[in-house]
């Protein structure tokens, strides 16, 4: 298994500079990492700076607290700009009120904006219950959501193994899982992907891959 290949090289601090950002690029060239994530400021420049890489970038990021409109407007600009996949963050309150329609449908507004790129759906495990977990993988899944994300890597918690399984169980073979958030290791990122992840998102890519 070529672990690279699995990964979204990422830098989503608010502190990035574009050099930052060139670096990240001319990184996930040198490791032949999938694609870079950044923030949608970004997805412009990257384009013009280097056309062969696959751009994915977030909406309603950290929170998802923003609404649906903002959502969809927000995708459609990455779009426009150059991203191939959107990684958007679920409207976590809405989902623990069990409100699943506002939910449902904030996830149907930004695939629709996504057209035919790639939609992935950030349900933030940390903050929530396994049995949210599930229901929140099954409105992504209800959507027509590509992947199910577990975390921003901005809120209490990342990435853990068991929810991984968990999410891999609730939405089956053909659905992406993407495991994001405190994976510092190859160890970290092969447990992952053992549990079922599909996608790695790391900003220790490099050191993951030594």
């Amino acid at each position: 298994m070529e672990l690279n290949k699995l990964i979204d090289h990422t830098n989503l601090k608010a502190e990035a500079t574009s050099e930052d950002i060139k670096k990240l690029v001319d990184e996930a060239v040198e490791h032949e990492f999938f694609s870079v994530c950044v923030n949608s400021s970004f997805v412009k420049f990257i384009n013009d700076y280097n056309k062969d890489v696959k751009i994915a970038t977030v909406v309603g990021f950290p929170l998802g607290a923003m609404s649906t409109r903002a959502k969809a407007y927000e995708t459609k600009c990455a779009i426009e700009d150059g991203a191939s996949e959107i990684d958007m963050v679920i409207e976590v309150g809405r989902l623990k009120e069990k409100d699943y329609d506002y939910v449902l449908n904030d996830i149907k507004a930004v695939k629709e904006a996504c057209g035919d790129k790639i939609l992935k759906v950030i349900i933030e495990t940390c903050l929530l219950t396994e049995e949210e977990i599930v229901k929140a993988c099954e409105l992504a899944v209800e959507a027509g959501a590509d992947f199910v994300k577990t975390s921003t890597g901005f809120s209490t918690g990342g990435a853990k193994a068991s929810d991984i399984a968990l999410m891999r169980k609730t939405v089956g073979p053909d659905i992406g899982v993407k495991a994001s958030g405190g994976i510092h290791t190859k160890e970290e990122a092969l447990e992952m992907v053992e549990a079922g992840a599909s996608r790695i998102g790391a900003s220790k890519s490099i050191e993951i891959c030594k």
